[in-house]
């Protein structure tokens, strides 16, 4: 791929997606990592400095330190707003009013601090009129590594169509600062999780089975062709059957033969 004429294409999708809703501006969720980042970057190409909200929403307990710094350091370099809302109060009244909730349920609470994040950045977006820019990759996308109406609520995914290994890519084109495109990927929704030790594989090999699968290529000629495991193959093909449903709007009973 090129990635300077994709870059491009990027920022005029942003432009024209923006100006038909009829919004100036857009709120970006800044994690400290390099999609969001990357993001931001492209963002304020297409909008300008003066259109764009980032805001970083931290967990007092887990959100790492370097996390908070990144995330700044973007953007002060961007020149945009900035705002940082700490979602561990949020995150524990729920818990304390949901008869059930547990810091124990470590996959139910990772979701819903997804979808708290998506909130804050939807009630910025409404007070200010703006458009939330998502900051999933299409390798998370493909693989249904997301949280459903959680930071997959979004109003557009601008590099959706980037696999992660293009993502770093275009991130070094545009500037990011090294450290945020060399940082172990984590959605840091529970301690010590990184995004490829949940995958059980690496970005670069995954990113190659999910190109091939694409191009036709049978699952096991994929794995024969970049020498995975079998194990590795099948989680693959597992995540992506088990969330398939996360790229659809959910489904309706139909009663048209009814009326």
């Amino acid at each position: 791929m090129d990635i300077s004429k994709a870059k491009d294409i990027i920022v005029e999708f942003i432009k024209e997606k923006t100006t038909e809703a009829g919004v100036k501006g857009a709120v970006v969720g800044l994690s400290g990592g390099i999609d969001s980042a990357l993001t931001a970057y492209l963002t304020v190409e297409a909008l300008g400095k003066e259109n764009v909200l980032g805001i970083h929403m931290p967990e007092l307990t887990l959100t790492p330190a370097e996390d908070v710094l990144d995330a700044t350091e973007v953007a002060e370099r961007l020149g945009i707003e900035f705002k940082t809302v700490d979602i561990s109060g949020i995150l524990a009244g729920y818990l304390n009013s949901i008869p059930e909730g547990s810091e124990s349920n470590s996959q139910a609470n990772g979701n819903l601090k997804a979808r708290i994040r998506m909130s804050v950045l939807y009630y910025y977006a409404n007070i200010m009129s703006r458009m939330v820019m998502g900051t999933g990759n299409k390798t998370e996308i493909l693989l249904g590594y997301f949280t459903k109406y959680g930071d997959g609520g979004v109003d557009l995914e601008p590099i959706g169509d980037l696999y992660k290994t293009e993502v770093r890519e275009m991130s070094k084109l545009m500037g990011v600062p090294e450290e945020i495109i060399t940082k172990a990927p984590s959605a840091r929704l529970w301690a010590d999780q990184t995004d490829e030790d949940e995958l059980g594989i690496t970005y670069e090999l995954v990113d190659r089975f999910l190109a091939l699968l694409l191009e036709g290529e049978t699952p096991q000629v994929a794995q024969n062709t970049l020498g995975m495991s079998v194990n590795q193959r099948d989680s693959v093909l597992k995540r992506i059957n088990t969330n398939l449903h996360k790229q659809k709007a959910a489904p309706i009973a139909e009663l048209k033969s009814l009326r």
